[in-house]
């Protein structure tokens, strides 16, 4: 077999396409490897738009990146025609190895997308050995692809949080359908509060979802996610979830803990002793809690209130559930009364629960929860971390969407081409 027929064969070319030369150039590095394609002398091409098979009417020579040949850059070029179609006039074809103005071969993206699923794209631009912009275009075309085919029309239940996506307080929001079985992320958006809600059902519109069948809207306190949730969702209960509650127990135990660390010593070790549950405490920081709890400290009452929250976490039933949380306000109110303004963080968030108590109940009525989306935020703040960052919030969106949405299944990549 000849040379040129092997990395024909290596290519995927289909007739009437065939490498016909190919060329060495070791005075760069790395070393790069041409292959020169062709089509069959006499070729006829289809039309872009109808199909039919015409004659070619000029050429242009394109050149494609392709997957490295061992470690040698690969570049292969071919002059694709211009068809001249009786009924649509000149048309540039689409040659069957890339997709129009890609650069690089249907192959090539999708090893691409393959390694960026796994690491970094950075990580991934120097294994390939081409920039990182290059592969975020892929990366984005694919994603935009994907989701535009999303069909959101059986979508009755979501739950939607921030994420941070840079230092400097800039965020997108996440919006999860609660009943997928696997990758259920819908849609992200730029930056919180009640224009990412709107967006979303507009989102929601465009792919075949319908706003009046959204039941159950899952979020945190946030009063603009509240309201925003109650105006494009008019049907819909909203549950606020059983994490944040506990996330603002505890932001209100770090700040009068903060503010009591200026007023006298605290034990050595007390601030991971509060914050961590007790059943991951070490031999020291078991010691620093003890001590912190002897001392009469105002850190460690606004600790026996977050921990207190547990005994409301293990109702068993809705019923339970409001009286021990009611329960548990009116003692924290009363275990406050004299205590002076340094727990107000406290009085603070104990007023913030006992607004939004009805909301908080229904996590025991509807049974569902941001557990899901927590979880997903890990991995995503896992990725930007490994990442050390993404230049802007699309492409971190994209990196969301590719980790924790169906994204595998529409991809649409031919792997034999």
């Amino acid at each position: 077999m000849a040379t040129n027929d092997i990395f024909t064969l290596g290519l995927g070319l289909t007739p009437p396409w065939r490498v016909i030369d190919r060329r060495w150039e070791t005075g760069k590095q790395p070393n790069e490897l041409h292959l020169a394609v062709a089509a069959d002398p006499g070729a006829r091409f289809p039309c872009p738009t109808c199909g039919r098979l015409c004659k070619p009417h000029d050429w242009k020579e394109t050149s494609w990146r392709h997957l490295n040949f061992f470690q040698h850059a690969c570049i292969v070029t071919a002059r694709v025609p211009r068809t001249d179609c009786p009924d649509h006039g000149v048309l540039r074809i689409a040659v069957p190895w890339a997709r129009p103005d890609s650069g690089c071969p249907l192959l090539f993206e999708q090893v691409a997308l393959l390694l960026m699923r796994e690491m970094p794209v950075s990580a991934a631009a120097r294994i390939i050995g081409v920039t990182d912009q290059r592969l975020w275009r892929v990366l984005q075309f694919y994603v935009r692809q994907a989701i535009a085919r999303l069909d959101l029309s059986h979508v009755e239940a979501v739950a939607l949080d921030e994420t941070a996506a840079r230092r400097g307080h800039e965020y997108v929001t996440v919006f999860i359908d609660l009943d997928a079985a696997d990758k259920p992320v819908r849609f992200v958006t730029p930056g919180k509060g009640k224009d990412c809600v709107k967006a979303f059902r507009a989102f929601l519109l465009e792919h075949g979802g319908e706003p009046t069948r959204i039941a159950e809207v899952v979020c945190d306190m946030s009063a603009a996610f509240l309201a925003a949730a109650g105006e494009n969702f008019p049907r819909a209960a909203v549950t606020v979830d059983w994490f944040h509650v506990v996330q603002i127990f505890t932001t209100a135990v770090e700040q009068v803990r903060r503010a009591e660390a200026h007023r006298c010593v605290l034990p050595k070790g007390v601030r991971w002793a509060t914050l961590k549950r007790p059943e991951a405490l070490n031999a020291a920081q078991k010691q620093a809690l003890a001590e912190l709890e002897s001392g009469g400290f105002a850190t460690a009452e606004a600790y026996r209130a977050k921990e207190l929250l547990r005994w409301v976490r293990q109702a068993d039933t809705t019923q339970a559930a409001r009286w021990r949380l009611t329960h548990f306000l009116r003692h924290i109110d009363e275990r406050l009364t004299t205590w002076n303004y340094i727990l107000d963080p406290v009085r603070e968030t104990v007023e913030t629960v006992r607004r939004h108590a009805g909301r908080i109940i229904r996590r025991w009525l509807s049974g569902y929860s941001n557990a899901r989306l927590e979880a997903l935020n890990g991995l995503f703040q896992a990725a930007r971390a490994r990442a050390r960052g993404y230049r802007n919030t699309a492409t971190f969106a994209c990196i969301i969407y590719l980790i924790g949405a169906p994204i595998g299944d529409l991809l649409g990549v031919t792997p034999s081409t």
